[in-house]
């Protein structure tokens, strides 16, 4: 009776060790740069998401410690038409600017 126990209590501190790996991977991989970032999450399989913390990594991981009333960190872009590129600061001080992140679709 005492193997059984044995190899029971092998498997679960094994599948332990592979799920604290797997986690800390996962939030290695959240405090990458967006690029690299989103090269890794494409090649993470569905099922990651509903066995593994995403949610509180994500927030940790990404959460940033921006406040109310922070000045919006700055950042360049392309406009739609590829024409030219866009900087956030260069609106400072000129005319306000709302950031919307989301999705219209």
């Amino acid at each position: 009776m005492r193997k059984p126990l044995k190899w029971v209590l092998r498997i679960v501190v094994a599948l332990a060790v592979v799920y604290a790996v797997l986690t800390a991977g996962l939030y290695w991989a959240m405090r990458q740069p967006v690029d690299r970032f989103t090269r890794i999450m494409a090649r993470v399989p569905g099922i990651a998401f509903a066995v593994l913390p995403f949610v509180p990594l994500w927030n940790s991981a990404r959460g940033g410690d921006l406040q109310v009333g922070d000045a919006a960190p700055d950042f360049t872009l392309e406009k739609t038409d590829k024409s030219s590129k866009v900087q956030l600061a260069s609106f400072r001080g000129q005319k306000p600017v709302v950031l919307v992140f989301g999705s219209y679709t």
